[in-house]
């Protein structure tokens, strides 16, 4: 079970939650190490003084605000103590909103489970999960962590709740300059992209079962273990798609919704006019005996 990250308590009106924080996601990334290509060395990084050369421990080190290049002004951890923020210790509740009405863009700040702490948290935290759920609203929140005050979105996931990370406003880039000029799209341009939508929905992402699978993390691990044994590395189940060039649009929407169709087998006489496809070839399956390391990243990935 993670390390709680953080401690101190919901407040909302003058209702207090006695809370801790937990990280609610983990890196399954494959970590590589940068080497000297010659002989293969190691290439270690070491914190050194640019005055007297020194190379200095964490424990020596400390932290600044660069004012220009020739001016640092020092920041100790008791100037950041001493600072008067409300949400040191506390997740303060400021408002509630539809979460419908946050854009998704504000996401990716950091996202913590919540877990009460302590008997007496047991009720008022029920009371918090259950209103939200009711209302089907989320809690807008602001609270202190790592050294700065951060914005989020505190909601209910199952029996528990979670803490969403927000970025501030003026953290997002306005996407103005990036939408391309003005173009004319026709009802039936439309109504295909409709169709193709609807084709592709599904009720929830579990039904995608291993369409969500990290092929790309399972691929690496077999070339490192072939690398690792002095062999070449299998192949990897799966075919590779390159896109095409768009030439008709409506075409394109039409076959499009046409392989979405013939792939949940709702191929029939109701379909929408359907170009003729290429059937699938058998993707090319990866030896039936996994190694240790592929099936530890496969499991991963699935429970993740």
């Amino acid at each position: 079970m993670p390390r709680p990250m953080w401690s101190g308590a919901i407040s909302f009106g003058l209702v207090t939650v006695p809370i801790t924080l937990e990280p609610a996601t983990e890196s399954h990334s494959v970590s590589l190490r940068q080497i000297h290509l010659e002989d293969g060395g190691r290439i270690r990084y070491r914190k050194v003084c640019e005055i007297d050369g020194e190379q200095l421990t964490d424990d020596q080190i400390g932290r600044a605000y660069e004012v220009d290049k020739e001016h640092l002004v020092p920041i100790t951890d008791q100037d950041l103590a001493q600072m008067p923020l409300p949400t040191a210790k506390a997740i303060e509740i400021v408002a509630f909103v539809d979460a419908d009405s946050i854009d998704p863009t504000a996401y990716g700040a950091g996202d913590y489970y919540v877990r009460a702490s302590g008997a007496v948290a047991a009720k008022p935290y029920a009371l918090l999960r259950q209103a939200l759920d009711r209302t089907q609203r989320v809690a807008v929140a602001k609270y202190a962590l790592r050294g700065r005050e951060r914005l989020g979105l505190l909601r209910p996931l199952g029996d528990a709740l979670v803490v969403q990370g927000l970025h501030w406003g003026d953290e997002i880039r306005s996407p103005a300059s990036l939408a391309p000029e003005a173009t004319d799209v026709s009802e039936q341009e439309i109504k295909r992209a409709l169709a193709l939508v609807d084709s592709m929905s599904v009720e929830h992402l579990d039904v995608l079962g291993d369409q969500l699978t990290d092929r790309y993390t399972e691929a690496l691990y077999e070339v490192i273990e072939a690398k690792a044994e002095h062999r070449e590395s299998a192949p990897v189940a799966g075919e590779e798609t390159a896109p095409g060039e768009v030439v008709d649009l409506m075409a394109a929407l039409e076959q499009s919704v046409a392989k979405a169709r013939e792939s949940r087998g709702e191929v029939g006489p109701g379909a929408v006019h359907e170009m003729p496809t290429k059937k699938k070839t058998a993707a090319k399956k990866a030896p039936a005996k996994k190694t240790a390391t592929a099936k530890k990243a496969s499991s991963r990935r699935k429970s993740a």
